[in-house]
């Protein structure tokens, strides 16, 4: 329980912080990352460029509301410690769940998987996790985790090259995830990816019934593959 309450604290501090990067990232790939708000005044607060809420000069807040996303992280870091217990996979887990919340968040406002999160947490997550299969009691194995990066992320490249529905993006994230779902096996990488590609579709049949969207219309991919990966590492820590 005390896993628990730590996770769930971790969550809540790292959440609320996650509003202004996103805001400031949820833009067209052509254009520069915001710094000011829709009406030109500049962004202000207490936690410098990037951290923090969205507020600009004029007093007004942008971005995703500050308790949705810390709610949510907070959510995400309690089923990792629920799942994974203390164990040194926890940590790494617990590293990555805000950024996993950030990407997510500035697919569905923007579709688009900023370079400037998924390669350095391709890179972060196999260092991390090469730290964790040294310690006691990890629960999964570095090389599969390796493996999974470089084949699912290979995998993805090439839907990428057939199909028009399928971002570069979406690739660049496969990086990540193949290596949190491929350290505890192939299994958990083939269910946590199976499972991405459910939930996308449920909520796509659900936009077409709802008259939202139709065949063509296209849907962030980014937010359900990482609830899938989600999905995965909670059934492979249930399993290891």
């Amino acid at each position: 329980m005390l896993i628990i309450t730590a996770a769930v604290l971790w969550g809540c501090g790292t959440g609320v912080l996650i509003s202004r990067p996103a805001y400031r990232l949820s833009v067209p790939p052509a254009e520069p990352w915001r710094s000011a708000c829709p009406a030109g005044h500049p962004l202000t607060g207490t936690g410098g460029d990037w951290l923090g809420r969205a507020r600009c000069a004029a007093g007004d807040t942008y971005g995703p509301s500050t308790l949705s996303v810390a709610s949510a992280t907070a959510v995400v870091c309690a089923l990792l410690a629920a799942a994974a217990g203390a164990r040194p996979d926890l940590v790494v887990w617990l590293l990555l769940a805000p950024a996993a919340v950030l990407l997510a968040t500035v697919d569905f406002a923007a579709h688009r998987l900023p370079d400037v999160l998924t390669l350095p947490l391709a890179a972060a997550v196999l260092t991390l996790l090469g730290i964790a299969a040294v310690l006691p009691d990890a629960g999964g194995s570095w090389t599969s985790a390796l493996l999974g990066s470089l084949i699912l992320g290979a995998c993805y490249f090439a839907l990428f090259l057939v199909s028009k529905g399928f971002g570069f993006g979406d690739v660049k994230l496969a990086l990540v995830l193949g290596a949190v779902l491929g350290w505890y096996g192939w299994a958990i990488v083939l269910a946590g990816t199976f499972a991405g590609y459910l939930f996308g579709a449920l909520y796509g049949i659900g936009l077409m019934l709802a008259g939202r969207a139709d065949r063509t219309s296209r849907i962030p991919f980014g937010p359900f593959l990482l609830a899938g990966t989600l999905a995965g590492v909670l059934l492979g820590s249930h399993a290891s």
